[in-house]
């Protein structure tokens, strides 16, 4: 009889072991995809930011561009306005006014 009962504890044991065998593989696998998930996420991370790092350095190179096309236009009609005034002064003197 003592020996039925420590059997059934024994059996208990064996039991409760491998349901807590079976919790710590069931976590062990859980946490390896969790931290694979966030490997992943950090790696979308790090290529977004270097994307975001190459907009920065095309936006910076887009406004020196666009500010170059202003000076280059400014001096264009500074040019043009020069033109203009030396082609009036033809002007006027090939019709002999001054």
């Amino acid at each position: 009889m003592v020996l039925a009962g420590i059997e059934v504890k024994i059996s208990r044991l064996e039991s409760i072991v491998e349901q807590i065998g079976e919790a710590v593989i069931s976590t062990t696998e859980t946490i390896e995809r969790l931290g694979e998930r966030l490997e992943n996420l950090s790696m979308q991370v790090e290529a977004q930011g270097k994307q975001v790092q190459q907009q920065g350095y095309q936006i910076f190179a887009l406004c020196d561009a666009v500010q170059s096309l202003a000076e280059s236009q400014d001096d264009s009609l500074q040019k043009l306005a020069k033109l203009t005034q030396t082609l009036d002064r033809l002007t006027s003197l090939i019709q002999g006014t001054d």
